[in-house]
């Protein structure tokens, strides 16, 4: 038996937020499949009716408790993954956000074990799948062209 989210008939929309302190990302500890247990950017399930912006605020605010100003879109990531008969049990198109953090401590909330600021040499540690460096990367860029220089570093 499948619920909405997996086995689906196409994908689903995902959102992703990362937010930037000076030298360091957040992330969470993913507490539900299908990246239980692995380290990733705060996010998850747009609701229909959501705009994509209003979800990256309630899944941040969900996940970290965390409340932020503006948002940009860094990128996006296809997220596909398939069992061991190779159908696709999980497909996301995920839109991810950049955004500053305003200065509250993060706390583990909804569907995730733990938070952490993750410098941005570390990367290895947290075990971050390439594709969320590279949003990582593409942030940092966004943020810094739109005038957010010093949490860039």
């Amino acid at each position: 038996m499948s619920d909405a989210r997996t086995y689906p008939d196409r994908p689903l929309v995902g959102i992703g937020v990362a937010v930037l302190r000076p030298g360091a990302v957040l992330l969470v500890r993913r507490g539900t499949p299908p990246a239980l247990g692995q380290w990733s950017l705060p996010g998850g399930a747009q609701h229909l009716g959501e705009t994509a912006e209003d979800a990256a605020r309630r899944e941040l605010r969900e996940e970290t408790g965390l409340t932020v100003g503006d948002l940009v879109l860094a990128g996006h990531v296809d997220s596909i993954h398939r069992d061991d008969d190779g159908r696709i049990r999980y497909h996301y198109t995920i839109l991810d956000f950049a955004t500053l953090w305003q200065g509250d401590t993060p706390r583990a909330g909804s569907d995730v074990t733990d938070v952490a600021w993750a410098g941005f040499e570390e990367f290895d540690r947290y075990a971050l799948w390439a594709e969320a460096r590279r949003i990582v990367a593409a942030a940092r860029e966004r943020l810094a062209l739109a005038g957010g220089g010093g949490a860039m570093r």
